[in-house]
């Protein structure tokens, strides 16, 4: 880490004013582009997806509980693996703030994994969470907005995720999917996000972010090695060999 210069007070804060302009001149962009985002067409969704939920089978209109919109996270836990993935768990460590918020503005955030119930709950339960968490195993849900591939896909390179044809290393992958539900219950498909479009939501980066070291991850193996599951902190653990799940070698999923 190159070490900034040390300088006056004066100095300091005409280099500070200097950068405002430039954050200024940031988030007015993003506002443009979130506009930009909100006025993308929509796709009717004509599959009827049931998923498994603690309160028995639910279609994906019953998802939104009500409200007219519903933002889906899609966490990398898949049949077979043990645990759910650590850099999903970092960023759903802070949802369960943020719920109460979006339901009383017509949002409903939830979670879903092609994992089964059965195995969904208890990690739940491990990790403290308390937001909404359903299960799409069985459907084609995950695959079809590209956030689960076949053997055969990753064999091949044909993995389409983040809108192209990749060597992806894993059979899930993470990204937020966005719907709306009309008066008359048709759901439609309005936004999708993967890789580092989900990265805003990771609270953590933008605290890093205005640290003195930032994110401090360039002579890592892969941007995210450093995570861990919130109770795996401040100890040895080491992966078991025979564990099911394997966070992948590369930063593939965080890339733009």
């Amino acid at each position: 880490m190159d070490q900034p210069r040390i300088v006056s007070r004066n100095e300091w804060l005409a280099a500070r004013k200097g950068l405002l302009v430039k954050e200024k001149a940031l988030t007015e962009a993003r506002d443009a582009l979130s506009a930009e985002r909100r006025r993308l067409p929509v796709v009717k969704v004509a599959k009827e997806y049931v998923f498994e939920t603690g309160s028995g089978p639910r279609t994906l209109a019953e998802l939104f509980d009500g409200r007219s919109q519903l933002i889906v996270y899609h966490f990398m836990f898949g049949p077979e693996w043990g645990e759910g993935c650590p850099s999903c768990s970092l960023l759903a460590d802070q949802i369960d703030g943020s719920t109460v918020h979006l339901a009383h503005r017509d949002v409903t955030l939830l979670v879903v994994s092609r994992a089964p119930l059965s195995k969904i709950e208890p990690f739940k339960r491990r990790m403290g969470w308390r937001f909404p968490w359903v299960s799409s195993h069985g459907s084609d849900f995950n695959y079809d907005y590209s956030v689960s591939f076949t053997e055969e896909e990753i064999a091949g390179g044909k993995a389409y995720y983040n809108y192209e044809a990749l060597g992806f290393p894993a059979d899930e992958a993470p990204g937020f999917s966005v719907f709306s539900r009309n008066e008359a219950g048709e759901v439609f498909h309005t936004y999708s996000t993967y890789a580092r479009g989900g990265e805003v939501f990771m609270g953590v980066y933008n605290y890093l972010d205005i640290a003195p070291k930032g994110r401090d991850e360039d002579g890592l193996a892969f941007t995210m090695a450093w995570v861990r599951h919130h109770d795996r902190y401040g100890s040895d653990y080491v992966v078991d060999p025979n564990e099911p799940y394997r966070a992948p070698a590369t930063d593939a999923c965080c890339e733009t």
